[in-house]
């Protein structure tokens, strides 16, 4: 018995069905809300990462001695971040270098983190959920039913990424304004790396891990392969990026294009491999 729907076979160059896919993406994101297991890690990372993190370090670095901040900008480990620390008044330098640049590319963990998440239920929690065979005959092509899936997981991770970041920059912000009487987030790298890239990372991780869930049988065999792709992708990221911050703005937009690029590869090509008869010889 074929599992292909009519709509399936239309050419590679038809018009997307924006309704269906639309259709789609609201009844996939109906299913989230109501999966605790995929709910509460999209809310209890965020907040250690965006707001307890921040606080706690924050607080400490904000009451640090003058003797600490000097001898933390001139250690190996962060002399490349100490010229745009240094232009600041002293007791601004520590909290500003923790809180602004060393801190805040936690904020590409969640759209990694979000995107494997969703990603491994977008196909292998419809087989857990035994509605994989009412996705098998929706009137929609196979493009468009891997478009909806994608856009499932990429919308909900760039979006709290988004609403992530503007609580970090709150809760950065007061707990420095007793030092800095001013606000500091966000400064121009900031936000190109949370308009510009992050969304980009929340594509290459789709683009990575869509497939992986269309052959998983289940969310854990999903998560577990995913888990071996995203971790280093997320030590990279939380590595890395306190680093390209620090690079001028038009150096931080062409690092952030060529991750688009990588990611859009990676989705097109899993998006031309992607069939119902090979999710179904999967399920």
């Amino acid at each position: 018995m074929t599992t292909t729907s009519p709509s399936s076979t239309r050419g590679a160059r038809a018009r997307a069905d924006w309704n269906a896919i639309a259709t789609i993406v609201g009844r996939d994101m109906r299913a989230v809300r109501r999966s605790k297991a995929i709910v509460l890690p999209m809310v209890f990372v965020p907040t250690v990462l965006l707001v307890l993190m921040p606080i706690g370090i924050g607080i400490i670095a904000r009451n640090a001695p003058t003797s600490q901040v000097q001898s933390a900008l001139g250690s190996s480990l962060l002399s490349g971040l100490a010229g745009p620390i240094l232009d600041l008044p002293e007791r601004e330098r520590l909290v500003v270098l923790i809180l602004g640049y060393l801190l805040s590319p936690l904020l590409l963990v969640i759209p990694l983190m979000v995107s494997a998440v969703l990603a491994a239920d977008a196909f292998a929690g419809e087989k857990e959920r035994r509605t994989l065979e009412v996705v098998l005959h929706l009137p929609i092509s196979d493009r468009d039913l891997f478009v909806a899936k994608v856009l499932t997981a990429f919308l909900p991770a760039v979006a709290l990424t988004w609403v992530g970041s503007l609580i970090y920059g709150l809760v950065c912000n007061l707990i420095a304004w007793p030092v800095t009487g001013r606000l500091f987030l966000p400064f121009t790298q900031f936000a190109v790396m949370v308009l510009w890239i992050a969304p980009a990372v929340a594509l290459l991780a789709l683009g990575l891990l869509v497939i992986v869930s269309s052959r998983a049988k289940t969310t854990q065999e999903a998560n577990q392969l995913g888990g071996a792709v995203i971790l280093p992708l997320i030590f990279v990221a939380a590595a890395q990026t306190s680093a390209l911050m620090l690079l001028p703005t038009p150096g931080v937009l062409a690092v952030g294009a060529l991750i688009w690029v990588v990611a859009l590869v990676l989705v097109w090509v899993n998006g031309r491999r992607f069939t119902r008869d090979r999710l179904a010889a999967s399920g």
